[in-house]
């Protein structure tokens, strides 16, 4: 079957087992609205709210779904951690290892390309599994929480911040913001979360709403795109592109602001 390049949200390119959600100008954007590295909100913030409370100095972090590895860099250079970097994505990792590099950080940050699957790592090896949106694009969440705990050292962590829903059948808004975004969404709630962690054997299950802030920070965002970041933004997308892209994100407005899409955090501890 032949490769169908994808040239805005919603239209991928099919690679083997994996299809590519990430355009080369729609990373430069998020990036641009969010920092470099960044495809996910909050950036160095939420970095450290994820990792607030844990030990993680010369500790080994999996960062599931790590994208360009902008967190990875604060978690390894100013946190001190090491950290082994996965995605689905060439082109990300690629620009990771980059990063890395630039960062001088190469020594503390290894990345690899995965395909879907289980984790491929040892039993009790790892001291944190950390993520930022990925658990979000992924169906079988019973499975990739106990493959965490699986891979976790007794007395390990996971901690990931992640788009929830709120428990009840999609409005036409939200299915509206999925076809906008064109992305691989699979929402559950805050207290399907819960059950879903403890169920698979993780002890100290916290999962925290956090919809407020990022909803107040989205309208802010999209005042930017929609203003001083406007020029740079329609000259990195093209005029068809920027207009779709300043439609998704009032879209995902309408639906955190209704409270039907829920940023929040997940945190877990495995017995030991």
């Amino acid at each position: 079957m032949g490769a169908r390049q994808k040239t805005s949200r919603g239209q991928l390119t099919e690679r083997g087992t994996h299809v590519d959600e990430y355009d080369d100008a729609t990373v430069a954007l998020l990036e641009l609205v969010w920092g470099k590295g960044f495809m996910a909100p909050g950036g160095p913030q939420n970095v450290r709210k994820l990792v607030s409370g844990l030990d993680i100095r010369d500790k080994t972090i999996l960062d599931i779904g790590c994208g360009l590895g902008g967190g990875d860099l604060l978690l390894a250079g100013e946190l001190g951690a090491r950290v082994i970097g996965i995605d689905l994505e060439v082109p990300l990792i690629a620009r990771a290892r980059a990063y890395a590099e630039e960062a001088g950080l190469s020594d503390r940050i290894e990345y690899r390309q995965v395909d879907p699957g289980p984790l491929g790592f040892e039993d009790g090896t790892l001291d944190v599994v950390y993520s930022s949106g990925a658990f979000t694009q992924t169906a079988d969440k019973a499975g990739i929480f106990a493959d965490a705990l699986r891979v976790l050292k007794p007395g390990g962590s996971l901690t990931a911040y992640e788009w929830m829903g709120n428990g009840e059948p999609f409005s036409e808004d939200m299915l509206r913001w999925f076809e906008l975004e064109g992305l691989t969404y699979a929402l559950q709630s805050l207290t399907a979360h819960k059950s879903l962690l403890e169920d698979a054997g993780f002890d100290e299950v916290a999962v925290t709403d956090d919809g407020g802030w990022y909803t107040q920070e989205a309208r802010v965002e999209y005042d930017l795109l929609n203003g001083e970041m406007k020029e740079t933004a329609m000259t990195m997308l093209g005029t068809e592109q920027y207009a779709h892209f300043l439609e998704d994100w009032a879209a995902m407005i309408t639906v955190l602001s209704s409270g039907e899409l829920v940023p929040g955090f997940l945190r877990g501890k495995k017995p030991g």
